[in-house]
């Protein structure tokens, strides 16, 4: 396991992780983990998009992402429909974590970044990006290759694959 590094003198250093997380994926599992290591608290953030159409329901959501972080005892579960900087100022948390896939991901959520930090100054976004093997990953391709009943099980936990499953 990694050092944490972001501890500040006593104070314990707080980091959010948010997204749909329509299905989660391993690639999202690898973010979690190594910002769990690096980081005194992290919440995944079940961010409550109204522009998106999820497959799964929210609570669905949060039951599947709950049980696959027990693993890490720093981490926790909770949604929101708040703006990510209202929701952070509100909660003490100082760090944005945003998994990037690709200069596509990055341009997006640097932009994002800025966003925030005009909204927020006092917080800051780290970015990290995911196991090689884990960079094709997109939730919205994955939920096609189900609609085929394809194997998924190198790229979601088998309680995703089983959703998943039921769905399609």
């Amino acid at each position: 396991m990694m050092k944490q590094w972001a501890t500040i003198g006593n104070s314990m250093v707080k980091a959010a992780f948010p997204g749909s997380f329509d299905p989660l994926t391993f690639g999202h599992l690898n973010i979690i983990e190594r910002a769990a290591a690096l980081f005194d608290e992290l919440v995944v953030v079940l961010a409550e998009n109204r522009q998106k159409k999820t497959l799964f329901p929210l609570e669905e959501r949060m039951v599947m992402v709950s049980q696959l972080v027990l693993p890490w005892k720093n981490v926790s579960v909770t949604s929101s429909g708040l703006l990510m900087v209202e929701f952070m100022q509100e909660r003490g948390i100082s760090v944005l974590v945003r998994g990037v896939r690709g200069l596509e991901d990055f341009s997006y959520e640097y932009d994002l970044s800025l966003w925030n930090k005009t909204l927020a100054p006092e917080l800051e976004t780290i970015f990290l990006a995911p196991d090689p093997r884990y960079t094709l990953l997109r939730s919205s391709a994955i939920k096609e290759l189900a609609s085929f009943h394809r194997d998924l099980s190198s790229l979601v936990p088998p309680l995703v694959e089983e959703a998943l499953r039921k769905v399609f």
